[in-house]
């Protein structure tokens, strides 16, 4: 028997009829014979609608997401012939702000997995999947079993499967803790987007560690303002359940937030940075073809990171996630002497290079702050001209277009611009927005297989190829297909490997 949410007893009264419930899900086409089912209005479907369909296909209860101007859990009148008496095979309930609860509510479904491992929660525009995929590495090679939720997917360091979102929802979030619980992991670094926050995804989940990487502009489609977009990610520091915290203050947003947080622990690569917090700072840091060496200055003590990350973002990264793990509670040594092996992310500044061929380098950069450190991180290692292929997604911000635009043609040599993931929106629409952050004519090639091959053909082994916009993404989203592409793959291809 679960019991749901002992807080609201009237709830309970109708779940202790039950004997059972099996699954919980918010897609009424997934539901099964002693399912729980959750009916909430969405942002585009209203899921009640389907309350039918999962009563058919057997959920033994459904929980409604209630109007506004309820205020008690009550069974939803709508549905009265199907509960016809208390011993009727399936309640509807409808309960007020549902969708605050249902962390909660599956958090008891799935016996409150996030108490039993170390969870932490990365937010900000750029650095979360690095940041995230940088924790769990690093758990591991302590000897501990890590598991990751994000934008590549969720799963075991190392074994993961493609998510949709970057933050599931409420309901995934906890079963697939309880999923990597049940697997033996003791340590999980999960990416908390603006939207999961806004639509409180994460409302009931106990953080050991939450994080702040950077707020750039993005996804303001969504959140309409960057008061809005700052708002949605300071929650994760304000009124959710967390212990330790770690905030960037080298970004302006960080800064005013370390004012709110005193327990905080502040993260520098500038080396004159003075705080009264608990920090971690780089006091000088050399850059190799190979990565990186950063002297750093703590709380904890100083010493020596060598890191074979690319680019001055990464050594914010690999500080962000080494002050994390500080604050845990592991030992700085034995974090110093793992650090070596550290390994870079699918997609994020990865390198393809070729004997006698431009070093091509593949990141997810999709935003004008992302696009303008990946330049600034791959001039790092150009000795000639310093190309930029980039493009913007259809059916998001248009805002953004042109900025990236205007950064590109300032941080590169040479620009061309391409198609990435227009969606339903039209290509030359999308392409027309970009054009207007350009001070001069750039080359445009739609298809973006001819842009890359293009770049290769007229590069030299001195050049640097900055492929920027997919990253670790293997197709191409156009109209409503989702078609297969790699930027990597064609990468490798026109350069002959």
């Amino acid at each position: 028997m679960k019991r749901l949410l002992p807080f609201l007893t009237e709830l309970d009264a109708w779940v202790e009829e039950l004997t059972e419930l099996n699954q919980m899900t918010l897609d009424s086409r997934q539901v099964q014979q002693g399912d729980l089912f959750i009916a909430l209005k969405g942002h585009q479907v209203d899921g009640r609608k389907f309350i039918p369909n999962a009563i058919e296909k057997g959920a033994k209860i459904i929980l409604a997401e209630a109007e506004e101007d309820q205020v008690e859990v009550e069974l939803d009148p709508q549905f009265a012939k199907f509960n016809l008496d208390r011993t009727a095979c399936c309640k509807v309930i409808s309960v007020p702000q549902l969708p605050k609860l249902l962390s909660a509510i599956a958090g008891v479904f799935y016996d409150n997995p996030s108490q039993k491992l170390v969870l932490a929660g990365i937010t900000g525009t750029n650095g979360k999947t690095t940041t995230a995929q940088l924790l769990a590495q690093w758990r591991n090679l302590l000897g501990g079993k890590s598991a990751v939720m994000g934008t590549i997917g969720n799963g075991l360091y190392g074994q993961v499967q493609e998510a949709v979102n970057t933050t599931g929802s409420a309901i995934e979030i906890q079963r697939n803790l309880a999923s990597f619980v049940a697997q033996g992991a003791d340590f999980c670094a999960m990416e908390v987007s603006s939207h999961g926050l806004a639509q409180f995804r994460a409302e009931a989940l106990e953080f050991d560690l939450v994080m702040f990487t950077n707020l750039s502009r993005d996804h303001l489609d969504y959140h309409n303002t960057m008061e809005e977009y700052a708002e949605a990610k300071f929650r994760l520091f304000s009124e959710l359940n967390t212990q330790a915290q770690v905030i960037n203050a080298d970004d302006e947003i960080g800064a005013e937030w370390l004012k709110q947080l005193p327990n905080a622990v502040a993260v520098s690569v500038n080396p004159n940075f003075k705080t009264s917090h608990q920090f971690v700072k780089a006091t000088a840091v050399k850059f190799t073809l190979q990565g990186a060496t950063i002297q750093f200055a703590s709380s904890w003590g100083n010493g020596e990171l060598n890191s074979r990350l690319i680019g001055a973002f990464n050594v914010s990264n690999i500080l962000t996630a080494f002050a994390g793990l500080l604050a845990l509670g592991f030992d700085m040594n034995a974090l110093v002497k793992t650090a070596p092996n550290l390994v870079g992310v699918a997609g994020r500044m990865e390198c393809i290079t070729a004997v006698n061929k431009p070093m091509v380098i593949v990141d997810y950069a999709h935003t004008p702050d992302a696009l303008e450190k990946a330049l600034e991180a791959a001039r790092l290692h150009c000795e000639g001209e310093l190309y930029c292929i980039f493009g913007c997604g259809g059916d998001r911000d248009a805002g953004k277009r042109p900025l990236m635009a205007e950064i590109a043609e300032k941080l590169a040599d040479k620009i061309i611009a391409t198609d990435d993931n227009p969606r339903t929106e039209n290509n030359q629409n999308i392409m027309a927005d970009i054009v207007k952050g350009f001070s001069k004519a750039q080359q445009i090639i739609h298809n973006r297989e001819e842009a890359i091959k293009t770049a290769i053909e007229q590069a030299n082994a001195r050049d640097v190829i900055l492929i920027a916009g997919k990253g670790h993404e293997d197709y191409q989203i156009i109209g409503t297909e989702k078609l297969h592409f790699s930027d990597q793959e064609t990468a490798k291809q026109y350069l002959a490997l």
